[in-house]
């Protein structure tokens, strides 16, 4: 074979090359959405309680699996029950129940569709809904140094003896600190609002409370 025709073949060997990267590189498809979690509760009908879902795209050519949250269309089946935002923020609304909320993308002329995270809405009867069984926990640490006692409101919490205490997810738990001599004062951490020996957690999830009595 002449060098004429070794010259032509690697051009055409190069070529080829090139479009099956480029091809690879350019083609690249989602097979299937997975969103987490799979499950969350709320303890009220209160649309300032919220839960954040993520959406996990798998894709190939090549393999990978992106966090795709923000590309995503999310939907609820019922939204009276379950309201969720165009990133995945999902919150009571209207009614007790339980609802699906799911996501989906297109991919070319293929619509994926993700698996469905079920949304259960409890609440008082009040509202016309079974009593919320719900449950987050509180629980207070109290730092060295100084003295004193927390209270909560609604009542659980007692420390000195009893520093953690399970209450209706969705509540807001106001904790009272009472320092003892020679302390007169507390520093609080991890509340959502603080104002000298209170402190006022919205329980969305378990949560940790920090208290050095000064």
């Amino acid at each position: 074979m002449s060098r004429k025709w070794f010259s032509v073949l690697a051009l055409i060997v190069t070529a080829t090359l090139l479009l099956s990267l480029s091809s690879c590189a350019f083609n690249q498809h989602l097979k299937s959405i997975n969103v987490q979690p799979a499950a969350i509760s709320f303890g009220g009908v209160d649309p300032s309680i919220y839960g954040d879902l993520k959406a996990f795209g798998t894709y190939e050519h090549p393999p990978v699996t992106k966090d795709i949250t923000d590309k995503v269309t999310w939907q609820s089946q019922l939204p009276l029950v379950a309201q969720v935002t165009a990133t995945g923020v999902v919150s009571p609304n209207q009614t007790c129940g339980i609802a699906g909320v799911f996501a989906t993308l297109q991919d070319g002329g293929n619509i994926v569709v993700s698996n469905t995270t079920t949304i259960t809405v409890e609440g008082p009867a009040s509202q016309g809904c079974p009593q919320g069984g719900a449950l987050s926990n509180l629980a207070v640490t109290v730092g060295a140094g100084g003295t004193g006692t927390i209270t909560s409101s609604p009542a659980g919490i007692n420390c000195g003896t009893t520093c953690a205490a399970q209450f209706t997810t969705g509540t807001t738990v106001t904790l009272t600190a009472v320092p003892t001599s020679p302390s007169t004062s507390v520093a609080w951490g991890n509340c959502d609002t603080a104002s000298g020996t209170a402190c006022t957690v919205f329980l969305q999830t378990d949560r940790i409370v920090s208290a050095t009595f000064q």
